[in-house]
């Protein structure tokens, strides 16, 4: 990698970083192709993304973003786990976890905040930012479905009378 690949590498990361609302950092203990694939791919469809990076470039890229402080943590094989909502990425890494003892979770950070793996995992059960606007939507129209349906109830009850009162009359 020459000296032109590896600046463009950092304004990559740089703007990765920049972009973020969570890092994770794993370290890959002899993961396969077929297994990292896997893991990108449940990555993706979750909005978030892996990638592998060296250690050195990973560190120029963190300085003057919020994410300096994970620099303690860029030493062996490391991988890079971003996503703009702060839970996708853990979810998707501590779940992959579970399943497969050759991704070891070492850390991440939210902004200034250092996370430690237990950290990373406390955050992984949270429900994630469209889970949170559901809820907030569903909290919201509730209480206009409730008064919708008690300014209903007596229309209905007076509907129901008179329509009994008819079939009795007919009968």
């Amino acid at each position: 990698m020459d000296r032109a690949q590896k600046a463009d590498l950092v304004a990559e990361l740089k703007s990765t970083f920049a972009e973020s609302g969570v890092v994770v950092v794993t370290r890959n203990l002899g993961l396969t192709v077929a297994q990292s694939t896997a893991l990108r791919v449940k990555m993706r469809e979750a909005g978030a993304s892996y990638r592998v990076s060296k250690n050195t470039l990973a560190r120029i890229a963190t300085e003057g973003t919020p994410y300096t402080a994970i620099n303690d943590l860029l030493v062996g094989p490391t991988a890079l786990s971003t996503s703009a909502d702060p839970v996708a990425a853990a979810k998707v890494v501590v779940e992959f976890a579970k399943t497969n003892d050759k991704l070891e979770i070492v850390g991440g950070a939210m902004g200034d905040t250092v996370l430690d793996v237990n950290g990373v995992k406390a955050l992984a059960t949270l429900p994630s930012l469209d889970e949170l606007r559901a809820k907030i939507i569903g909290l919201v129209s509730a209480p206009a479905t409730k008064i919708a349906q008690v300014l209903q109830a007596p229309g209905g009850q007076v509907a129901r009378v008179l329509g009994a009162y008819a079939a009795k009359t007919d009968a």
